[in-house]
């Protein structure tokens, strides 16, 4: 071992990227450090920052782990780790031992500015009390923040990050509070309603539909996973609601905008729970519109897609690949099948006479809807009335109860009803009441019936999938020589199609 030892090694830790930033941080640490090492005549050699919690493992600190390291790569020689305070060495009585041995094992002594390591069994007893005190504080603050967060949560103020849709916004009285964030919130809307209606089919088409625009959030690569969809799918927040296992809350209002209602949620995970579509591949991606759409006119079942190589590129195909099936392996172009369907779409086009009649039945049906949810909001309340009687019952029933088992099915039955009484709120309440007028709902809705021509020419993979739910009942069949088939139009074009709006 070399005699040096004024050789002097700086640790600073702060728990938050926040106290570094309001001057409670590194630099303070590390300026007191230095001071202590210049009145000892130490040298120093270098500083290891943290900014982690000292909660915990400490080989879990990167600025631990290299200074650890570094006194691994020179083992010949003695240092003095300096830190400003005990709790920055470590808060857990356990770890705060293992890292003594740690620097023992290493041949470096620690040098505290508050507090005098002794290596006697009264000094080793006293720091033994100061890491224990250190723990102490350390889990008695965490229960603090946690009661806090919980209490704040109660009042139904979300306080973990603001998810997609939503951003804080700081309201005097308030604090931080949820507000809508555009065009995000529209978006995440529009998928859930999309979803719930049928109008995308998988999670994957919603992805794809996230990925449509340039400015939502993607992760660090670039990219929006599959499990950021998931996320949002599952996430109760935006039907204006606070649900936390952790916290256990279920179901509070929150002081939020609900983004969706909580009957289009339940549509979502209903949806969610079914089966599962397959994951998408790449030649059944947004290359062919028409795939799981087309079938076989032989076999009825659906064409499959695939590009071919060809000399000098590659070809789109529509195939039957049902080996029963006699046109089995015959190839179909590409633009040739959605060439046809698209001629069948304009076809679609209504007679304008037909078209005036329509409107006037919708708005005839939008005015009778109208006056449907007067009748609807007093049902609610009066059925919230029962509800609340019920609940009322359980309760006193539980105060009487001594079987966990029977409290237990009191409770959930309890959640049920208070679940049930949230949706018969937003009716209350007329949530669901349309927003707008009939021009700003509806007739974008009629401009489609009009011509979907027009949504189908542009060219577009999810604008092409909505025209062929909207506009067929069923799969449209093909015929490698006699081309399409007829078609069946769902209800609203084969009215418009007939003779007669009378049927």
């Amino acid at each position: 071992m070399s005699s040096k030892a004024g050789k002097a090694l700086i640790y600073c830790r702060v728990s938050s990227k926040s106290q570094e930033q309001e001057g409670h941080g590194l630099e303070s640490q590390e300026i007191r450090c230095r001071e202590h090492a210049r009145l000892k005549g130490y040298e120093v050699e270098a500083v290891f920052p943290d900014t982690i919690t000292g909660g915990g493992d400490f080989m879990k600190r990167p600025g631990m782990v290299a200074l650890l390291s570094y006194l691994d790569a020179q083992p010949f020689e003695n240092y003095v780790v300096i830190f400003d305070d005990l709790k920055r060495f470590a808060r857990d009585t356990r770890f705060h031992l293992d890292l003594r041995e740690a620097f023992r094992s290493r041949g470096a002594r620690i040098e505290c500015l508050n507090f005098k390591f002794e290596d006697t069994p009264e000094g080793e007893f006293i720091e033994t009390i100061m890491a224990a005190q250190g723990a102490l504080e350390r889990k008695q603050n965490g229960r603090q923040v946690a009661q806090k967060m919980r209490a704040r949560m109660i009042n139904g103020y979300w306080v973990h990050n603001a998810p997609v849709g939503y951003k804080y916004r700081t309201e005097k009285g308030r604090g931080k509070v949820l507000v809508a964030d555009e065009p995000n919130a529209s978006i995440i809307k529009q998928a859930f309603e999309g979803y719930a209606s049928g109008r995308f089919e998988s999670q994957a088409e919603i992805k794809r539909f996230f990925e449509s625009f340039p400015d939502f959030p993607r992760n660090k690569k670039g990219i929006i996973t599959q499990q950021r969809v998931t996320e949002i799918l599952g996430n109760p927040l935006y039907t204006g609601h606070i649900c936390s296992e952790r916290y256990e809350i279920d179901w509070l209002d929150g002081q939020h905008d609900a983004l969706i209602s909580i009957q289009t949620f339940d549509k979502v995970q209903a949806r969610r729970n079914g089966t599962a579509k397959a994951p998408m591949r790449k030649n059944i991606g947004e290359d062919f519109a028409l795939r799981g759409f087309v079938c076989c006119a032989d076999c009825k079942t659906p064409l499959r897609s695939s590009w071919s190589k060809g000399r000098s590129k590659y070809y789109a195909y529509y195939l039957c690949q049902t080996k029963s099936c006699k046109s089995y392996g015959k190839s179909i172009a590409r633009d040739k099948v959605e060439n046809e369907v698209g001629a069948i779409v304009k076809d679609m086009k209504p007679h304008p006479a037909l078209l005036d009649l329509a409107k006037t039945m919708f708005r005839h049906a939008w005015d009778q809807r109208l006056d449907q949810f007067s009748d609807a909001v007093l049902s609610a309340k009066r059925q919230i009335k029962t509800i609340d009687k019920q609940i009322e019952s359980l309760l006193a029933r539980i105060m009487d109860a001594s079987n966990a088992t029977v409290i237990k099915t009191y409770e959930e039955k309890i959640t049920d009803l208070e679940r049930d009484k949230l949706i018969l709120a937003e009716r209350a309440e007329n949530r669901l009441k349309p927003q707008g007028s009939f021009e700003e709902k509806l007739e974008p809705a009629l401009q489609f019936l009009a011509n979907p021509y027009k949504l189908w020419e542009t060219g577009q993979f999810i604008m092409r999938r909505i025209v062929l739910r909207l506009a067929f009942e069923e799969p449209l069949a093909y015929h490698l020589k006699q081309g399409a088939r007829t078609a069946e139009l769902s209800l609203p074009f084969k009215a418009l199609k007939g003779h007669s709006m009378t049927k």
